[in-house]
């Protein structure tokens, strides 16, 4: 049962035990100054973690509220993944199947080996768009999914991976469109986002606008050497094409602040989201696809989707990273906690969302402070640990994986 924290500064609420989550989220919340963030998990479908506190914008006009929401960038890329797996789960999709048997147009410029294993495993060959866009041209999907499906791959399917940042999204959005008719942010909102009651769009509607919270980059945006600032990337093509087109993420390009970017379906970065809401729904997957009898997936398409299609060192990242299906999965850097079997996404700027299937737990950080430092993020992993030893100090003897 659920209680009011007794941490000054932190709002929401715990179980009896998990106090420790609470204080490290108030260290999280010190540490960033003038922003906000929220902290939710499940433990068994049962909501044990509700916490937000701090600004919901710079100018502290705004408190982050029990309702505020916040893009979570590449975090978006689990519900595209969940997406994809409903329709694998459905006979609608299988993996080892070409693009081109539900998306003809795909085959064009010598596509017809890429697989759908490849499309959700960031190995399709098609890493960014290789035609300059701007920030209100990738507002369009159809558009930017029939741009994919008339470019050449940069590198044939299968034989290497390179973090697909947007056009996972597109190509993914696109399947979803072929095989079930309705747009992917559709599909999430009436398949999964509705059944569930979550708080969670890709393609946010108009009356929600007030509750988002106005992300930020930290002070010291840049100064780490990610791919979106990287100056030994500049006049690379390939970083360009994947990370700078349009330009995102560079100190000063917000483009992702604009109500029309909400709006729009982006699937790989633009999904607005409550911690709480995200926690529920990796939850649902840590119990084997099912909650509060809502049944998403069976329980061996979730084992899928964290079997491993495709591992190595990104190129452009510079870290090694291990896909299964559309998801991250737990790698020598374990982003997503101790538990072995982790998976989820993370979000640039320090943004975690995950499931440890063992535990049964669903967990989500959401935060309008962007930082690029040190990965995995700090902030995050204090939390998880927290998290992992109330979860483990808690459970009933003999119930732990």
């Amino acid at each position: 049962m659920l209680a009011a924290t007794p941490v000054e500064g932190v709002q929401g609420r715990v179980t009896p035990g998990f106090d420790p989550v609470a204080h490290a989220f108030a260290e999280v919340l010190a540490d960033g100054g003038e922003a906000g963030a929220a902290f939710a998990a499940t433990h068994d479908g049962e909501l044990v973690v509700d916490l937000w506190g701090g600004w919901a914008d710079r100018r502290k006009h705004r408190r982050w509220e029990a309702d505020t929401v916040a893009g979570i960038f590449s975090g978006s890329k689990g519900l595209v993944a969940v997406c994809m797996l409903m329709l694998l789960d459905r006979g609608l999709l299988e993996l080892d199947a070409p693009v081109a048997r539900y998306w003809p147009e795909f085959a064009a410029e010598g596509k017809h080996g890429v697989l759908v294993r490849h499309v959700v495993s960031h190995t399709a060959g098609l890493p960014g768009v290789l035609t300059p866009v701007d920030a209100t041209e990738v507002l369009d999907d159809r558009d930017m999914a029939a741009r994919l499906a008339l470019q050449p791959p940069t590198f044939p399917p299968g034989e290497r991976l390179c973090y697909h940042a947007l056009t996972f999204g597109w190509l993914c959005g696109e399947l979803v469109r072929r095989v079930d008719g309705r747009s992917i942010g559709r599909f999430f909102a009436e398949e999964v986002a509705g059944p569930l009651q979550l708080d969670a769009w890709i393609g946010l509607p108009a009356e929600h606008e007030p509750r988002v919270a106005t992300l930020q980059f930290a002070e010291d945006w840049g100064a780490a050497a990610t791919p979106y600032t990287d100056p030994e990337r500049a006049n690379d093509p390939l970083a360009i094409a994947i990370y700078r087109n349009p330009p995102r993420l560079e100190p000063g390009a917000t483009p992702w602040r604009a109500r029309a970017w909400h709006a729009a379906e982006i699937p790989a970065t633009n999904a607005i989201v409550s911690a709480r809401s995200l926690a529920r729904l990796y939850g649902c997957l840590a119990r084997g696809g099912e909650l509060d009898g809502v049944r998403l997936m069976s329980g061996e398409r979730v084992a899928q989707a964290r079997a491993c299609l495709a591992h190595g060192t990104d190129p452009f990242l510079g870290r090694p990273v291990a896909y299964g299906v559309g998801f991250e999965i737990e790698g020598p850097q374990r982003p997503f906690g101790r538990p072995r079997d982790g998976f989820g996404h993370r979000g640039a700027g320090g943004s975690v969302h995950g499931a440890w299937p063992g535990l049964r737990v669903g967990f989500s950080f959401v935060t309008n402070l962007l930082r690029d430092g040190v990965l995995p993020d700090p902030r995050g992993r204090a939390l998880l640990d927290a998290l992992y030893d109330a979860v483990t100090a808690n459970a009933p003897k003999g119930t732990l994986a």
